[in-house]
């Protein structure tokens, strides 16, 4: 497929045997960029998304296969682990990156209880749903790796709130510091993503109507520009192999140096 590393540098077979699943891949953003990166080094990548014609097209391109999913529900969320372990013999990756920022979610005093629970469901309680149904196969494999997606707004405060957002981002990253300590001896790992700002569309949708607020946040990153999916990808590819075998229960920051910031560069 021609994937490159970040630096250009060309992939190699990190991840040859394993069989991944990965919500929210279907055609941009992330997750659809780590689906390239997993298939190139060698997974059989498992797409669970919504969205059956985009997950469709992007399970072909990354020679995968799909399963839609609303990774709200429970049954359908132990359907889409169930088949990938039916079908391929393991689950050897769990990559939770289903996530929404709707525009209704915003500063508390704004935020009805509508927009609050519908983050909540999407952000926090798939991440619940897909774990659970991950270590069900993961423990009888006493093996695997799982990346929950959380966020920068997890470990700091902004005053470009959405309240819903950072509380959810919240949990998972504690519910994930929770389940790494709790099976590290079962031959599983268990570690967040903590993205900075990323050039996704859900990043572009965000900040579209708002191009002050975008530059608001532009400002505040020491690299001096958002992340591209791919550099996301390349941090969980390594996070899913065996590269970070003694990695677990980590708040895995990739945010171009925001977390640290105190005053950056002119």
């Amino acid at each position: 497929m021609g994937v490159e590393t970040a630096s250009g540098r060309p992939v190699g077979a990190l991840l040859a045997g394993r069989t991944a699943v990965i919500t929210a891949a279907a055609g941009s953003g992330i997750g659809f960029a780590t689906a390239r990166r997993f298939a190139a080094e060698g997974a059989t990548v498992v797409i669970g998304d919504f969205n059956a014609e985009t997950g469709e097209k992007a399970a072909a391109e990354v020679g995968g296969l799909f399963v839609q999913v609303d990774v709200t529900d429970e049954e359908q969320v132990n359907h889409l682990f169930d088949t990938a372990a039916e079908k391929y013999g393991s689950v050897d990756i769990a990559f939770n990156n289903a996530g929404i920022s709707p525009p209704d979610d915003d500063s508390i005093e704004t935020t009805e209880l509508p927009a609050w629970n519908r983050v909540q469901d999407v952000n926090l309680k798939s991440v619940y749903l897909c774990s659970r149904a991950a270590l069900r196969h993961m423990v009888k494999q006493q093996s695997g790796s799982i990346i929950n997606t959380a966020s920068f707004v997890a470990v700091m405060g902004s005053a470009t709130s959405q309240i819903s957002y950072t509380a959810s981002k919240g949990g998972v990253l504690a519910m994930t510091k929770e389940l790494g300590v709790q099976f590290a001896r079962q031959g599983i790992r268990v570690n967040a993503l903590c993205p900075g700002p990323v050039n996704t569309p859900l990043l572009q949708e965000l900040f579209a109507k708002d191009p002050e607020r975008a530059q608001r946040r532009l400002v505040h990153i020491p690299k001096g520009r958002f992340a591209e999916p791919e550099e996301l990808a390349a941090a969980v590819a390594f996070l899913a192999s065996d590269d970070a075998s003694f990695i677990t229960a980590s708040t895995f920051l990739v945010d171009g140096g925001i977390s640290s910031a105190y005053v950056t560069p002119l």
